[in-house]
């Protein structure tokens, strides 16, 4: 569910996703930002499975993050993901990472071009448009 324009995910920090000084290996937080931009997805009735099996991929051409603090084992987070920008081809995922007291972890994009199975630039389909646009009123375009 969207709420004041942010889907929310939870999930809880595993051992393995640590590094030798007990805190959050940055390179998970990409990960973490595909958690939650495919639980977002799934939330509008638009899980990427379902893409694919009409024919289009997402692929990302642009990460960025920005990290403001640490966090460790066990710790539960909240991913925020939010569509802040669709284009004809193109759109953008904004995240932001919390800790249990809300403090923010992580904020960051990626940005998404649509191939069709020919692997070609495409149009984003126009179902998959117009239900971002509904969820997502403050989109740049």
């Amino acid at each position: 569910m969207i709420h004041q324009g942010w889907h929310e995910t939870k999930t809880r920090i595993r051992y393995k996703e640590t590094d030798r000084m007990g805190v959050v290996y940055y390179g998970n937080y990409l990960t973490f930002f595909e958690v939650g931009r495919a639980e977002c997805m799934r939330s509008l009735g638009l899980p990427y499975s379902e893409l694919e099996r009409l024919g289009f991929r997402l692929v990302v051409t642009e990460a960025a993050a920005k990290y403001h603090a640490n966090v460790g084992y066990d710790t539960l987070i909240t991913i925020r993901t939010a569509v802040t920008e669709l284009k004809r081809v193109q759109l953008r995922f904004d995240y932001r990472i919390f800790d249990e007291n809300e403090n923010l972890l992580v904020s960051g994009h990626t940005g998404h071009a649509c191939l069709d199975e020919r692997l070609k630039l495409t149009k984003l389909p126009e179902p998959f448009k117009s239900t971002i646009k509904a969820h997502f009123p403050g989109l740049k375009r």
